[in-house]
């Protein structure tokens, strides 16, 4: 190891972890390397906390000399993360490792992940990239673009159905007609921005029915206008599934409101609960509404907790 090797962010190729654990190596001033987690044949078809010897199935994707602190997120993360502790490295893991939580100097989880313990910091968002400093960059860039939908301006972010929540024609259907009839009601803007998750068909619905009316729903051309929708919204609509998405949305000035969808997950419910009692979101009923709101945002403070315990 070597003092001058920048601090690790250790993930599988998935964007939304990799955002928690930089945004959490940004928040503690932080200059890290992120280094993908490919693993090799057969490992790549076993589950992560069952490789015998971790740091060999991903030896491509980590190369000497050891860094003196890896940061990671995610299942597979944790497994390496436990393995680089063995070999001297402070580790710091970001969500349930769904392992022994006594092979990490640090595990930073959301409340509804339910852990406790002496070297567990529990926060109420996911950890992300919204800053201050972003948005009011995001919103120079993308001012004049958005300047031509009418205000107030409702941002809304599409997830996609997953194994605990359905997003599918039908629900989509719904959306679209609820937000078409909060334009016509309450006299607002939309812009949409789907995810990877979402289903085309939702996309194509809400396309029909707000584009005549003067919203925007796009299509994956250029640049995502998500960073500034956040930035230059009057409110924001986020769809139930997505942790990231709504603790993103708080991160911001305005009101956010969460859209229903058909399912359940404990630990979501549990998230959205904390979220709603702390008066941050409300669920979306179809109309504009606006109430005094705070930036909720848990990053800066575990990035900082993070800091103390590690003497970085």
């Amino acid at each position: 190891m070597s003092a001058t090797v920048a601090p690790w962010i250790v993930s599988e190729g998935l964007a939304g972890l990799q955002a928690q654990a930089l945004g959490l190596a940004e928040a503690a001033g932080l200059s890290s390397e992120l280094r993908v987690l490919k693993p090799s044949v057969p490992w790549k078809w076993v589950a992560a906390k069952l490789w015998p010897n971790p740091l060999a199935a991903v030896a491509g994707s980590l190369t000497a000399p050891l860094p003196n602190l890896a940061i990671g997120c995610g299942g597979m993360a944790g497994a390496v993360l436990a393995a680089l502790r063995r070999q001297s490295v402070q580790v710091v893991q970001v969500q349930n490792p769904r392992m022994d939580l006594r092979r990490y100097d640090l595990v930073i989880a959301n409340t509804h992940d339910e852990l406790t313990g002496p070297n567990v910091v529990v926060t109420r968002t996911a950890l992300h990239r919204v800053t201050p400093e972003r948005l009011a960059q995001e919103a120079e860039r993308w001012r004049d673009r958005l300047a031509p939908f009418q205000r107030p301006l409702v941002a809304v972010l599409l997830g996609g159905s997953n194994g605990r929540y359905r997003f599918d024609r039908d629900v989509g259907s719904r959306l679209a007609t609820d937000l078409a009839a909060m334009m016509r009601r309450d006299n607002v803007g939309v812009i949409v921005t789907p995810s990877r998750r979402t289903d085309p068909e939702v996309t194509h619905l809400l396309r029909e029915a707000l584009t005549p009316l003067g919203g925007s729903v796009w299509d994956f051309s250029g640049d995502n206008p998500y960073f500034g929708m956040l930035a230059l919204a009057d409110m924001i609509v986020v769809t139930q599934d997505s942790v990231s998405m709504i603790s993103e949305a708080s991160a911001t000035s305005v009101p956010v409101m969460v859209a229903p969808l058909p399912g359940k997950s404990r630990r979501q419910g549990l998230f959205l609960k904390t979220m709603l009692d702390e008066g941050r979101v409300r669920l979306f009923d179809g109309r504009f509404a606006a109430w005094p709101v705070a930036p909720l945002n848990d990053t800066p403070l575990a990035a900082a907790e993070m800091n103390r315990r590690l003497g970085l």
